[in-house]
């Protein structure tokens, strides 16, 4: 085991069932050897009792420290600390410690993950700008005083418009998202071994594996494109009444819950992509295989990701659009009252300095979170946390000498 980002290849632990490599307990120190081999001079029978607490019996000395010793707070039943070298301990997680590990993540290695994060985002927005003012067509507006057809023609021609105009911004975010994701998923496997790393370090060992994610990415869209076509086609067919708006509108409930389901059950696909340097329709089947049986736990967390990070945006993007809508009209109401949607250089500076902010810091925690989900189930099913002990150089967890 290494300290690149393959750390955890395939087949370091077990996921099916299997032991191999999972590092038994030593033998006794004091020779005592296997069950069967022990000293025969043994207590009668039904006079052992356990260890009893200080001052318990007649004259009993205070407990040396350790198994009749223990500090108070370590019960009986309470399993030993897990080893934390990094963001993390090295055991199952709860939701909680996923998100604190990808806030801790961003603060420890804040040079690195801002860095990234600022420098793509910066271009992606300037990109952008660029090309809502000068490139898109200004998006149809809706009469709305018109009925009949002649509303459901300006709605469906306002639609093609909101989705002409989305297509160039939406590919610009896509390509940031993947190459902040790409470099963040570095630092974070180095972060839970409690190891820094440059950005030029993190981008040497990223570079690599972008265009399979790339096409990671592109194969997840068009899944999705086509379940979603498959879903609104019938009703489509079937014309403009009553009848084919309900079987469009069940169509479309019906693609949204595959594609939701299948988007859950491949979400670990990326960082399996990076971490374990697996191949497009490998890393899809390593997804499902540690998201079996965890559905609707990763489906939770990452529902309270997303929820944090709408309330962030909403947080971050109201102050800017105000100061934005102020300055490129003569006020909120007149800006209200309008149906233009013109906007001009202040509107446009003003509400990207906000998305920057938003995306700096909104990138790092979803990817950290990603990763963090990934390792966890990895941790969950294969016993990872010995393997990232052992990479840690944790005392204890010393590979076995054959």
């Amino acid at each position: 085991m290494n300290d690149s980002p393959g750390w955890a290849s395939p087949g370091s632990a077990p996921s099916d069932g299997q032991e191999t490599g999972i590092p038994r307990p030593s033998s006794p120190v004091d020779g005592s050897g296997p069950a069967g081999q022990w000293s025969p001079a043994q207590p009668p029978p039904g006079q052992w009792s356990p260890p009893s607490a200080p001052g318990s019996g007649p004259g009993a000395p205070p407990p040396a420290p350790g198994w009749g010793g223990m500090p108070q707070g370590h019960g009986w039943g309470r399993p030993p600390t897990a080893a934390k070298p990094g963001v993390i301990p090295l055991r199952p997680l709860g939701v909680g410690e996923i998100l604190d590990g990808a806030v801790s993540t961003m603060r420890t290695h804040w040079r690195t993950v801002l860095g990234i994060s600022l420098t793509v985002s910066v271009i992606a927005e300037i990109l952008i700008i660029l090309v809502q003012r000068y490139l898109l067509p200004e998006q149809k507006s809706v009469d709305p005083n018109a009925t009949g057809a002649e509303a459901l023609r300006q709605a469906s021609d306002s639609a093609q418009s909101q989705l002409i105009n989305s297509g160039p911004t939406t590919l610009i975010a896509m390509f940031a998202t993947l190459i902040t994701t790409s470099v963040l998923t570095v630092v974070v496997s180095r972060s839970v071994l409690g190891r820094g790393v440059t950005l030029s370090e993190a981008w040497s060992e990223a570079r690599p594996r972008i265009r399979p994610l790339l096409g990671l990415t592109l194969l997840l869209s068009l899944m999705s494109a086509a379940i979603m076509a498959a879903g609104l086609l019938p009703g489509l067919l079937l014309g403009d009444g009553a009848g084919g708006l309900a079987l469009t509108f069940l169509g479309f409930l019906a693609a949204c819950a595959v594609v939701l389901w299948l988007m859950i059950r491949f979400i670990l696909a990326a960082p399996a992509l990076m971490l374990e340097r697996q191949p497009v329709l490998a890393a899809l089947r390593r997804s499902a295989k540690l998201v079996r049986g965890s559905w609707w736990r990763t489906f939770g967390i990452l529902a309270l990701t997303y929820l944090l990070v709408i309330v962030l945006t909403l947080i971050i993007a109201i102050p800017f659009g105000i100061v934005a809508v102020s300055l490129d009209s003569n006020g909120l109401s007149e800006f209200l009252n309008s149906s233009s949607t013109d906007f001009g250089w202040p509107f446009l500076i003003v509400t990207g300095i906000g998305e920057v902010i938003v995306s700096t810091l909104v990138y790092p925690f979803t990817a950290g979170v990603m990763a963090l989900l990934y390792i966890d189930q990895r941790i969950r099913r294969e016993a990872l946390d010995l393997e990232l002990a052992r990479a840690a150089g944790v005392p204890g967890y010393e590979t076995p000498r054959s």
